[in-house]
C-alpha cells in the first residue's frame, strides 16, 4: 500500500517532461553517433539504407530528365516531319490540279482545233467534250484558278454543234 501512496505523490508533469528530454538526448546522442561512424567510413544499417534511396531518388530523377528531354526532341521533330509532309501534300496537291486543268484545257482545244481543220466528230463526242468543259469550269471555279484560251475554242464548239444539230452530225 505504501508504494501506491508514493505513486500518488510522483509529479507526473516533472516526469513527463523526464522522458522528453531523455529521449532529446537519445535522439542527439543517435545524431552524434551516426556522425562519427561516418567520418571514420562505418555505416549504420539504417545509413546505408537512407543513402541507398537517397541515391535512388537522385538515379530516378535523372532518368526522368532524360526522358522529358528525349520526348521534347522527339515533339519537335514530330513537329517537323508533319509540317514536311503538309508542304509536301500541299505540293503534291497543286500538282494535280494543274495537271487536271491542264488535261482538260487540252482536250477542248484539241476539239477545236480539229474542228477548225474540218474534222467531223460524232455528237456523243461533242457531248462528252462540252460535259468536260462543264466539269473544267467548276474545277477551276472550286481552285479558284482563270480561265485561260478556253473560251474562245468553247464558243468554236458551241458554233460548230448548232450548225451540227441543224444539219446533221456525219455531213
Amino acid at each position: 500500500m505504501n508504494e501506491i501512496n508514493m505513486l500518488t505523490q510522483v509529479d507526473f508533469s516533472s516526469f513527463i517532461m523526464d522522458i522528453f528530454i531523455v529521449l532529446i538526448g537519445l535522439k542527439y546522442a543517435w545524431a552524434v553517433l551516426e556522425w562519427f561512424t561516418t567520418k571514420i567510413g562505418l555505416e549504420f544499417k539504417s545509413t546505408r539504407k537512407k543513402r541507398e534511396e537517397h541515391e535512388l531518388i537522385i538515379s530516378v530523377a535523372k532518368r526522368l530528365e532524360t526522358l522529358e528531354n528525349q520526348r521534347e526532341k522527339d515533339v519537335q521533330q514530330s513537329i517537323r516531319h508533319d509540317k514536311e509532309l503538309k508542304d509536301g501534300l500541299e505540293k503534291l496537291t497543286e500538282m494535280v490540279i494543274d495537271k487536271n486543268v491542264e488535261d482538260m484545257r487540252w482536250e477542248i482545244l484539241d476539239f477545236a482545233s480539229a474542228l477548225s481543220a474540218g474534222r467531223n466528230y460524232s455528237k456523243e463526242q461533242f457531248d462528252h467534250v462540252i460535259g468536260t468543259h462543264n466539269k473544267y469550269e467548276a474545277y477551276i471555279k472550286e481552285n479558284k484558278l482563270l480561265n485561260g484560251q478556253v473560251t474562245n475554242s468553247m464558243d468554236i464548239i458551241n458554233q460548230c454543234y448548232k450548225e451540227k444539230m441543224k444539219l446533221g452530225f456525219y455531213k
